[in-house]
């Protein structure tokens, strides 16, 4: 007997390498059924449409970030392990994943419901995170934040104003030095002391 969930399981999978090979537009639910070795109407079987699967992969790689953010700030103890953790995986994990990252910036899929709820529920959790970190931060005494909303908020912009140039311009970027150089703006400020 098949295995529903497996098959839906590898049609996401084998998607999302050819979604982030060619893009939402550029695929054809003819490319995804050749690249699974079935017929487009067994696909069609799993999924109601290439959106339906595209909405699929982006929710799947929403998981594995959420995964990893957890898992590389539980790795650790203290609130500065826990930031710098949080922004070195999260932009290294977006960099894998490509489908997801699109979904959340490609201005040419606004049209889709889904990609908006992804939005916002993406911004909603990540500001969730980084004021957890602030909170535990500050109640600690390691860090000094009048107001952990505005504080995660300004993390959270400054994060999205690199991403653009760290991803568009991959080869000319040493993406480590990138991250620590807003690591230390951020936990040391700019003014002398």
């Amino acid at each position: 007997m098949v295995n529903k969930e497996e098959y839906r399981k590898k049609i996401i999978s084998t998607s999302g390498q050819i979604f982030s090979r060619y893009g939402f537009r550029k695929t054809t639910m003819e490319e995804i059924a050749a690249a699974l070795k079935m017929g487009k109407s067994s696909v069609y079987y799993y999924f109601k449409s290439k959106e339906e699967i595209f909405e699929a992969v982006v929710l799947h790689e929403a998981n594995m970030l959420r995964n990893e953010l957890t898992t590389a700030i539980k790795s650790v103890e203290s609130p500065v392990d826990k930031m710098r953790n949080y922004v070195f995986v999260r932009m290294k994990t977006f960099e894998k994943l490509s489908n997801y990252y699109n979904a959340i910036f490609d201005k040419n899929l606004d049209h889709f419901d889904f990609i908006e709820t992804i939005r916002e529920k993406y911004d909603r959790e990540e500001l969730a995170i980084l004021r957890l970190i602030l909170y535990h931060g500050a109640r600690r005494s390691v860090f000094n934040v009048k107001n952990s909303e505005y504080t995660a908020l300004a993390i959270q912009t400054t994060l999205k104003g690199l991403e653009v140039p760290l991803f568009w311009k991959k080869r000319e970027l040493d993406i480590e030095e990138r991250l620590n150089g807003i690591l230390d703006v951020l936990f040391n400020g700019i003014l002398m002391k």
